[in-house]
């Protein structure tokens, strides 16, 4: 079929009509694409902040639940005298009661002022300072036992931090060095010991 000048006039609307409708199609066409990557994109942005409100509401719920495990333990070194600048009044008193407990024939000790422990390799403390006391131990003792029970009622009968670096045992002289496991009264020591340690304190550095 053929179309010659004279038929335009018949069907120029009908052709217009044609243009307009794939005007529009096309448009829509591109519109629809458009939208179509746009919402691809919001979608992914709101999965991604979806997520990002896990991951934060996870460490929130992850944070309240360390601050309960650290205001517990936090609470049980206040208790323990481990936190503040150190209670050598409560350690003089400690040693004394220990002294009455006979656990030893004798010893005598000697508490340094506090000064920082370094720890190797570093550790970062936050706002707590890690100090200590330094301490000298010297004893008489009939036979080793005494000594590890000696240092087993420190440890559960004085509130602190105590740690022991070592300690040096020798025969006395004023011992007859056989019967090591003899108890009586006013008996001679067989043993001597020096022992060196320290009374740790965390000394809150916001605080001063």
């Amino acid at each position: 079929m053929t179309i010659s000048k004279s038929d335009f006039p018949h069907i120029k609307w009908s052709l217009l009509a044609f243009l307009f409708a794939l005007c529009v199609g096309g448009a829509s066409i591109i519109v629809s694409k458009d939208f179509n990557v746009r919402s691809q994109r919001y979608q992914h942005a709101a999965a991604g902040q979806l997520s990002q409100a896990r991951s934060q509401l996870a460490a929130a719920k992850q944070d309240i639940e360390n601050m309960k495990a650290y205001t517990l333990e936090y609470g049980d070194l206040l208790k323990r005298n481990i936190i503040g600048n150190g209670q050598r009044l409560d350690w003089v008193e400690g040693m004394d009661n220990l002294r009455k407990q006979s656990l030893v024939l004798d010893f005598k000790y000697t508490i340094a002022p506090q000064r920082p422990y370094m720890l190797l390799p570093p550790l970062d403390s936050g706002k707590f300072q890690l100090n200590i006391s330094d301490m000298n131990l010297q004893f008489e003792l009939l036979h080793e036992e005494q000594l590890t029970a000696f240092f087993d009622a420190l440890r559960t009968g004085i509130k602190g931090w105590f740690i022991l670096d070592h300690c040096l045992l020798e025969r006395s002289s004023a011992g007859p060095g056989n019967d090591n496991k003899l108890r009586t009264p006013g008996a001679a020591p067989r043993l001597k010991a020096e022992c060196t340690g320290g009374v740790l304190t965390l000394d809150n550095r916001e605080a001063k």
